[in-house]
């Protein structure tokens, strides 16, 4: 496991020790592992080169509603599968995975037609609508309602309890590792995607943070003298959300 950890750690830490060098000490042979002196104000500058604030709000306000609406859509049909009965209901719940299997580069370009007659690129609506479920947060939350005991539900029931209310009081709260996991990986996949917010935004006002870092690279190499330290601060400074994210919700992924 250690060495295995250090697989991870070595690129982020390398990273990390980069973004407060220069880019000469960064390319220095034979290679300096600490920057000799640290260099802390690349994290000042990368603000000031590209709005980096910007594109972090953006991202934060994408992220956390595409996280918060898989997680919501997510429970409601993980509970019509896991407990409801109507006809064909496997079969449907197949063909609802099934969907998974399709890749992303199949869908774009109709998905991209559809936006731009809805009159959604380079809005926030582009960014978020297609995002808004996904199969695989029912998958997961369905395998966790079956792992509920069903008389807690019928206990409900019998009291005259809807389902609405019964999903919301007493499976949702029993699930809520299961939920903190699903929105973390829905943030975490939202906050790391590329293809599809380069695609559908065309100014830096809707520009998602992994845009800006392309973008700020491109501004630097176009300029003849690509500073590869303030990249690296801005890429360290892009990671802290899913960061601390993670080390707020790591009991219950763990769970």
């Amino acid at each position: 496991l250690g060495l295995l950890a250090a697989v991870f750690i070595v690129p982020f830490l390398w990273m990390l020790l980069a973004s407060l060098k220069s880019t000469a000490q960064i390319f220095a042979f034979p290679p300096r592992i600490l920057p000799r002196p640290a260099i802390w104000k690349n994290y000042l500058r990368v603000w000031q080169v590209v709005p980096l604030a910007r594109f972090y709000l953006n991202s934060i306000l994408v992220s956390g509603v595409v996280a918060f609406s898989q997680v919501v859509t997510s429970a409601m049909a993980a509970y019509v599968f896991a407990r409801l009965y109507f006809p064909a209901r496997n079969l449907i719940f197949i063909v609802y995975l099934a969907v998974m299997m399709i890749p992303t580069q199949v869908t774009v370009i109709p998905l991209f037609i559809i936006i731009r007659r809805l009159g959604l690129v380079d809005t926030y609506g582009a960014l978020i609508l297609p995002f808004l479920a996904y199969p695989f947060g029912a998958f997961l939350l369905r395998q966790f309602f079956l792992t509920i005991p069903r008389e807690l539900e019928d206990a409900a029931l019998v009291d005259g309890c809807p389902r609405l209310w019964i999903l919301v009081r007493i499976i949702m709260p029993l699930s809520r590792a299961a939920m903190v996991t699903l929105g973390m990986l829905a943030f975490m996949f939202t906050w790391n995607a590329f293809f599809w917010p380069l695609l559908v935004t065309n100014s830096s006002e809707h520009f998602t943070i992994q845009v800006g870092l392309a973008m700020l690279r491109t501004q630097l190499v176009s300029a003849g003298d690509a500073d590869w330290s303030l990249l690296m601060a801005a890429t360290v400074i892009s990671i802290v959300p899913v960061l601390v994210f993670y080390l707020f919700a790591q009991k219950q992924i763990i769970r």
